[in-house]
């Protein structure tokens, strides 16, 4: 028998916000055990669960492990607005003319992430 991936694990300073941008990054929610403070935080929504365990050390270099995003109901560059507006900073715009490539950007603790072209943009090129 295979293993399966229960949760994604994401270090962090302060689980509970962290958690609250995931949270609504994918269409999800922090579990009813989690509150402010926790230590661990878990973030379930459709497609994947986020666990969030605070560490004292802060974030030194680049993640060796992301996520990549792909938009279900809107485009790649409307996505990026709203996670702009969540909080995320671009760290890195790969976007090409004729509509190809990825934003790279950083949740509001710096791990960075990447938003590529929804279903709907690839079909059509």
């Amino acid at each position: 028998m295979t293993s399966l991936i229960r949760h994604i694990t994401l270090d962090c300073a302060d689980p509970y916000t962290l958690a609250g941008f995931w949270a609504q990054v994918l269409d999800g929610a922090i579990t009813d055990e989690d509150s402010p403070g926790d230590p661990e935080v878990l973030v379930e929504s459709a497609h994947a669960a986020l666990l969030f365990i605070r560490v004292d050390e802060g974030k030194a270099v680049k993640n060796r492990i992301h996520l990549d995003l792909q938009p279900q109901d809107r485009t790649r560059d409307e996505e990026v607005g709203r996670l702009l507006a969540l909080g995320a900073t671009v760290q890195g715009d790969h976007r090409k003319p004729g509509g190809l490539g990825w934003v790279t950007m950083r949740d509001p603790e710096g791990n960075e992430f990447c938003v590529e072209r929804s279903a709907a943009e690839r079909a059509a090129s």
